[in-house]
């Protein structure tokens, strides 16, 4: 195994490397060293999208002419940046989406949480979950902290179908970066949306 710094910044994942290592268990990190990236594929400029394919477009050159650069192009006339940048998008979308899910797993529980229905799970941080409360527009008064979580669970599934509007963590961004979402038309929105 080389530098384990290298490999990892963070501690519980080099104790469990070494640990790997001790008990002779090979690792993604063992296979990282030994395997020789394809260069098309490091480059990003691979393309699987279509039934076409797959099309290795390599990177132009820097002493090419436009002739040989438009030379370069996929099936569809799409250029490794442009493949590249198609790439990069859709691991962004899958990464979304595979978060999303486990957040609204997380929502799930808290809710059921609330509900009395997950014995083994309880709230802990009342002074965060008045944060939220107060953050959703879910109102604290004189409710039971049962019921004021019991609403912020119910805000927090609602936020994944939101259809129309900002959706309310947004306000929890610095105001800074609220502005650009905004005057950029970026502001995220609800998962769900369509």
């Amino acid at each position: 195994m080389g530098d384990i710094d290298k490999k990892s910044v963070d501690r519980a994942t080099q104790i469990m490397i070494e640990k790997a290592a001790a008990d002779g268990c090979e690792t993604i990190f063992d296979r990282a060293e030994t395997m020789k990236p394809c260069p098309i594929g490091a480059e990003g400029s691979c393309c699987k999208n279509c039934g076409m394919g797959p099309c290795r477009v390599p990177a132009p050159k820097k002493k090419e002419g436009v002739v040989e650069k438009t030379k370069r192009r996929g099936l569809c006339g799409a250029t490794a940046e442009t493949i590249a940048a198609r790439n990069f998008a859709r691991m962004v979308a899958a990464g979304a989406a595979a978060h999303s899910d486990h957040a609204r797993g997380v929502a799930e529980l808290f809710l059921a949480t609330a509900k009395g229905e997950v014995p083994d799970y309880q709230i802990k941080d009342e002074q965060k979950l008045y944060q939220l409360a107060m953050d959703f527009g879910v109102e604290i008064g004189d409710r039971s902290i049962q019921d004021i979580a019991i609403g912020v669970g119910e805000k927090a599934l609602a936020e994944f179908g939101r259809q129309e509007g900002e959706i309310l963590f947004l306000k929890r961004a610095p105001l800074k970066r609220q502005q650009l979402w905004r005057e950029t038309g970026t502001a995220p929105r609800g998962i769900d949306w369509q």
